[in-house]
C-alpha cells in the first residue's frame, strides 16, 4: 500500500484548496472516484480520498460517515458556503480541481495511489 500526502495530491492536480490548509500532512491510503452518493457509501473505505464532482451536503455526510481524509471536487467544482463550514467543523479538507474525474484519478494512480 502506498499513501500520498494530501498536499501532494493538491500539487499533483493543481488542485485550490477550499478548507484544512492545515490538514495538508495527512495521508490517504486509498482513492476512490465517484459521483454516485449511492456507491460512494457501498465501495469508499476509511481513510481513502474522495473525489467527485458531487457539491451538495451529502458529500460530508457521506465522507463523515465511510471516514474519508479528504475531498477534491473535480472539474472546477466548489461548495457552497453550508458545505465548507461543514467540512470545517468536521476537520475534512476540501480541494477543486479543474480536471476531470477520470484524469484526475488516473494521475494519482500514476503516482501510486490505489483503490481497494
Amino acid at each position: 500500500m502506498i499513501s500520498i500526502k494530501l498536499h501532494q495530491v493538491n500539487e499533483l492536480l493543481e488542485a485550490e484548496v477550499i478548507t484544512g490548509e492545515e490538514l495538508l500532512d495527512l495521508t490517504v491510503n486509498y482513492g476512490f472516484g465517484c459521483d454516485l452518493i449511492s456507491d460512494s457509501l457501498s465501495f469508499s473505505r476509511p481513510d481513502c480520498l474522495l473525489l467527485t464532482g458531487l457539491t451538495n451536503i451529502q458529500i460530508i455526510r457521506v465522507a463523515e460517515m465511510v471516514e474519508a481524509k479528504a475531498i477534491v471536487f473535480v472539474r472546477g467544482k466548489k461548495p457552497g458556503t453550508e458545505i465548507i463550514e461543514m467540512s470545517r467543523q468536521k476537520k475534512i479538507p476540501l480541494m477543486s480541481t479543474k480536471r476531470f474525474l477520470f484524469e484526475s484519478c488516473g494521475i494519482l494512480y500514476q503516482h501510486g495511489l490505489r483503490s481497494y
